[in-house]
């Protein structure tokens, strides 16, 4: 009898029909290769997220409160007009598979939407991800081409960056999951470790070395009315306060779906 995890490949992936190629996907699966990378893609607010290059895998926690960032967005005030057109700028920072930013796209069609991300692999998953889902508009011509490579993509523009490094101008939302895992505490499960990329895991010392150096350098990124939407442990809550009050920043923590203290949102005081 196959495993769920097997079920769910067969007709996630096979459409229910078993063949050679499902067999082999059986033993990636039992050589402890997640679920999401055999299959290749994931759900996510709506959208299909593929990982062809291996990113992070989104969990629901980040499902989570990416929603409430977009209830919010969906209500702000803050859509000003640049150069006669309405743009409300979105950062997805540390952006993987560009998961958050896609889905904020999706569901906000009036958004600009940045991607920044210091692992060039992942630029082409991220380009992929905007493709999929989203209809890019071609400025020539104003006429809307879904899945077109040759359309300008200037809406949407994924970078690769060290945080803000490559990263111009203000934005009235920066959306983040860095990499925040302390590794003398690590949680991560053995598969975590074994197949998912380290360098969007682990935080340094007390999983706080990226998030710090966030707090710190996104004032300057940030509209007057700007939010700073940042997951984390529930153990850094303390110390990202902190970090906010010296950066000029009001932190406001949340707690996940779960119960856990999992994001905090950080704007200008």
């Amino acid at each position: 009898m196959q495993s769920q995890d097997g079920q769910w490949l067969l007709r996630e992936k096979y459409a229910g029909v078993e063949s050679e190629a499902f067999h082999a996907d059986l033993k990636r699966l039992s050589a402890g290769e997640p679920l999401s990378y055999v299959i290749g893609w994931v759900p996510f607010l709506g959208c299909k997220i593929f990982l062809d290059s291996n990113p992070l895998i989104v969990r629901s926690e980040t499902e989570y409160w990416t929603e409430k960032a977009l209830n919010e967005i969906s209500k702000t005030k803050s859509f000003q007009f640049r150069d006669q057109v309405p743009k409300l700028r979105i950062l997805d920072l540390c952006a993987g598979s560009g998961a958050i930013g896609v889905a904020i796209a999706k569901a906000i069609p009036e958004a600009h939407v940045t991607f920044g991300e210091i692992d060039k692999a992942h630029l082409p998953t991220i380009e992929r991800n905007i493709k999929e889902n989203l209809i890019i508009y071609d400025k020539v011509d104003d006429q809307s081409i879904e899945g077109d490579e040759t359309s300008k993509n200037d809406k949407y523009p994924v970078t690769e960056s060290n945080l803000f490094k490559n990263i111009s101008g203000k934005f009235d939302f920066i959306l983040t999951n860095p990499p925040y895992i302390d590794p003398a505490v690590d949680r991560a499960e053995g598969s975590v470790k074994n197949h998912e990329p380290h360098l969007a895991l682990y935080g340094g010392e007390k999983g706080m070395e990226v998030i710090k150096q966030i707090i710190e350098e996104a004032p300057t990124h940030l509209s007057p009315e700007g939010q700073l939407w940042l997951e984390h442990e529930p153990e850094q809550t303390e110390e990202i306060t902190r970090l906010a009050n010296q950066n000029g920043l009001a932190a406001e923590t949340h707690e996940d779906q779960y119960q856990v203290q999992r994001y905090s949102v950080l704007v200008l005081q």
